[in-house]
């Protein structure tokens, strides 16, 4: 497990988790409870939305705790007093470099696509960006948490709108409410509506920016330093389920870790390798 004590990240999660459980109040106690007293729809919308959340939840944390590639330190310090990159990097055909590389501050040699994080200060195995929202880089191991919870927050966002506009379109007639209850009701509801709004934009531009970085193999960091495809000639559904892991599509919005995604991740030893 990992956490990166960085002031920023930690405010980002503070303000992620305090979205989410006014979301989850608003709807449930002012809307779902209110507008749907006693009815089938009330026990169906609340289920769905609480397990939406649930699921929104657990994605984060895994996102949040999981080790996102952290390429390992060597046991001994080595040493690059002879070391000269001009010489060991050989870039392929479309920019990509098919060798170790050295790390200079980690002082280390780290693996084709590891890039040094400045603020998880440790190399990354196919470092996409440093996400403040989860604390974390986004990496090889933890980007399908990420994407998972991108896609968790775009459905809350949509069905908290769906909600607020089916309650504002067919009112609940039968329902007793004072005006003081009516205004908290308006209120939370125009505030709440705001927030899935652009909540659910911003992250689904996120989220169609880590689908086209995985669709098309080229990180973010990669895209910056106009790298290319990494691996032009792989098929969509296997970069998909590189990421997802080997088991049925149907599984891979489930925030858990298959047994054929895990074993794909072992650390091997740096010096085993021809640098």
């Amino acid at each position: 497990m990992v956490f990166i004590r960085d002031p920023c990240g930690i405010a980002c999660l503070v303000v992620t988790y305090g979205a989410v459980l006014y979301a989850d109040y608003v709807v449930i106690r002012w809307i779902i409870l209110t507008t749907m007293p006693g009815s089938l729809w009330m026990s169906f919308h609340a289920v769905l939305f609480n397990t939406v959340v649930f699921l929104l939840a657990m994605s984060h944390t895994k996102a949040v705790f999981s080790d996102p590639g952290t390429v390992p330190l060597p046991a001994n310090r080595l040493d690059f007093s002879d070391h000269h990159t001009t010489n060991k990097n050989h870039p392929s055909g479309n920019g990509h470099s098919s060798d170790w590389t050295v790390c200079t501050r980690c002082e280390t040699y780290r693996p084709p696509r590891a890039h040094h994080c400045r603020i998880c200060k440790r190399c990354i195995r196919r470092m996409d960006h440093h996400c403040p929202w989860i604390n974390n880089c986004v990496g090889e191991r933890n980007q399908k948490y990420f994407l998972q919870f991108l896609i968790y927050v775009a459905l809350l966002s949509l069905y908290s709108l769906g909600l607020i506009i089916a309650s504002w379109v067919w009112p609940c007639e039968e329902c007793n409410q004072n005006v003081i209850e009516t205004q908290l009701r308006m209120i939370h509801s125009v505030i709440l509506l705001l927030v899935s709004a652009l909540f659910g934009l911003f992250v689904t531009a996120i989220m169609v920016d880590q689908l086209h970085a995985i669709l098309y193999d080229e990180t973010a960091v990669e895209a910056i330093q106009q790298k290319g495809t990494y691996r032009p000639n792989r098929r969509k559904y296997q970069l998909l389920a590189d990421v997802f892991g080997r088991g049925h599509p149907a599984l891979w919005l489930l925030p858990c870790t298959s047994l054929n995604h895990a074993s794909r991740y072992h650390d091997t030893p740096l010096l085993s390798h021809d640098v």
